[in-house]
């Protein structure tokens, strides 16, 4: 007889226990003895047995090799885009006239035209006038071809026509001249612009901006003018 049992008869006899009792008492302790020897013995189902010394190393192991490492995800920060178009570069003279002509801003592109207009703005007509006290309309217009453009053209109206080359009205560009007759033959002058504007000393509004579209200088448009240097 296993001896455990036999101590535990013997002690269940000296307590007054049943048979039965210590039967069950038996069997207990012994699953209790093959639980404890399962947790000394843990095997994997494949039949690795793994003792409590070399747990930690063969989970590290398990880890290295089996475990699919995933990379963090990084965040890239989109590079901060500074986009510099050509109307950030313009200047306030150029919103102003843009405005005015209703165009775009960058095709104000003549700084020097507008700069020396804008210095002559409002100015009042005084015929034979040269300054700012008063100009007349051919003074005007070789005092700005010749700031602008560095061209000498003669003083008159009609001078400054027989000096030119004809050009349509279709063809004007700027800086070109634009001829009327306000009073018998060409007695009126001013500088294109584009767009059908053109900037001339008025006898009504001194220094200004007008249209050719306009009836009054419609009706008395001559022809334009080219500069040619000679």
């Amino acid at each position: 007889m296993n001896i455990k049992l036999f101590i535990v008869l013997i002690a269940g006899c000296l307590a007054g226990k049943p048979v039965a009792t210590i039967a069950q008492t038996n069997v207990n302790l012994e699953r209790f003895e093959e639980n404890q020897n399962q947790k000394k013995k843990l095997k994997f189902i494949e039949g690795i047995e793994i003792s409590q010394s070399k747990i930690s190393n063969d989970i590290a192991y398990v880890n290295t090799e089996n475990i699919v490492k995933v990379k963090p995800a990084v965040i890239v920060k989109p590079a901060k885009l500074v986009v510099e178009t050509a109307i950030e570069k313009c200047s306030p003279l150029q919103f102003k006239y843009a405005t005015m002509l209703d165009r775009e801003v960058e095709s104000i592109s003549n700084i020097n035209l507008y700069n020396y207009i804008d210095e002559w703005w409002d100015t009042r007509y005084r015929y034979g006038g040269s300054t700012k006290s008063g100009i007349d309309c051919s003074a005007f217009t070789g005092q700005l071809i010749q700031s602008v453009y560095n061209l000498e053209i003669p003083r008159t109206a009609r001078e400054q026509y027989q000096f030119c080359d004809k050009v349509a009205i279709e063809e004007l560009q700027e800086g070109d001249l634009v001829f009327f007759n306000t009073r018998g033959g060409v007695s009126h002058v001013g500088v294109y612009l584009g767009d059908h504007y053109f900037v001339h000393s008025s006898t009504s509004s001194g220094v200004t901006i007008s249209s050719l579209t306009e009836v009054y200088y419609a009706q008395k448009f001559i022809c334009g003018g080219k500069i040619v240097t000679r």
